[in-house]
């Protein structure tokens, strides 16, 4: 079974920036669509960004497009997601997953493995 593990979260002001890495040591990446997913604390998970197995195409949300890029490099089992100009609606607890047969897309549907999330607070 497919674990993956998030990190680079943390605490950051609005306007900064952090890297968020998803991994696993277990298995390859490579065929699998990874998709980034938030929540926030009431309210129900969103998708956020998701990438094809070969890095191909990737979807954005309206809320991050141009403020987030997602990346992958196949050959470190590595999926990332750079978020820029960060604000404070972007403060949830942020989860990668993985779809082994899917495109891309923001629906949780069809992404069989997750990680445990990571905690991102932006706050000054």
């Amino acid at each position: 079974q497919l674990q993956l593990v998030e990190s680079g979260g943390g605490l950051v002001q609005p306007g900064g920036s952090l890297r968020l890495s998803c991994t696993t040591s277990q298995f390859t990446l490579d065929y699998y669509t990874i998709g980034w997913f938030r929540q926030a604390p009431g309210k129900e998970r969103e998708g956020v960004s998701s990438i094809s197995h070969n890095g191909d195409s990737v979807v954005y949300a309206d809320t991050v497009k141009g403020r987030f890029t997602i990346s992958r490099d196949n050959a470190k089992n590595t999926s990332y997601l750079q978020m820029n100009r960060l604000k404070a609606e972007d403060k949830a607890v942020y989860y990668c997953a993985g779809d082994p047969v899917g495109d891309p897309g923001l629906s949780s549907r069809g992404y069989d493995y997750w990680g445990q999330g990571i905690q991102v607070t932006v706050s000054s």
